[in-house]
C-alpha cells in the first residue's frame, strides 16, 4: 500500500524537522513561500507524466484521491522529500556556522 509508506515519511519528516534536528524549517514564511513554488511545478510535471499516462498506479494500493490527475500519496511523499531534505540542509549548514 502507497498511502502508508507516504503517512509515515511525512511524521517522520516532521518529527525531524520540529523534534531531532529542531531546524522547524516548516514554520517559516520562506519555506511556506518555496513549497507553493515547489507544488507548482510539482502539479505540471506530475500532471502531466499522471494524465498522459506515463505513470500509472494501482487503485488498490492507494486511497485513490486524486487531485486532477495526481493522487493525494504524492502530494505527501513529495512534501517529505523536499522537507526533509531542506531540514537536514538547514542543520547542516548551522552546524557549520558555530
Amino acid at each position: 500500500m502507497y498511502t502508508i509508506p507516504a503517512v509515515i515519511s511525512a511524521i517522520v519528516t516532521l518529527a525531524l524537522d520540529m523534534l531531532f534536528l529542531r531546524t522547524r524549517i516548516i514554520m517559516t514564511r520562506h519555506f511556506l513561500i518555496f513549497i507553493g513554488f515547489m507544488t507548482l511545478g510539482f502539479l505540471i510535471c506530475n500532471g502531466i507524466l499522471t494524465a498522459l499516462p506515463v505513470v500509472t498506479y494501482n487503485p488498490a494500493e492507494m486511497l485513490n484521491i486524486r487531485f486532477f490527475s495526481i493522487p493525494v500519496e504524492d502530494f505527501i511523499y513529495g512534501f517529505s522529500l523536499i522537507t526533509s531534505t531542506i531540514s537536514i540542509y538547514e542543520f547542516v549548514k548551522r552546524k557549520e556556522q558555530i
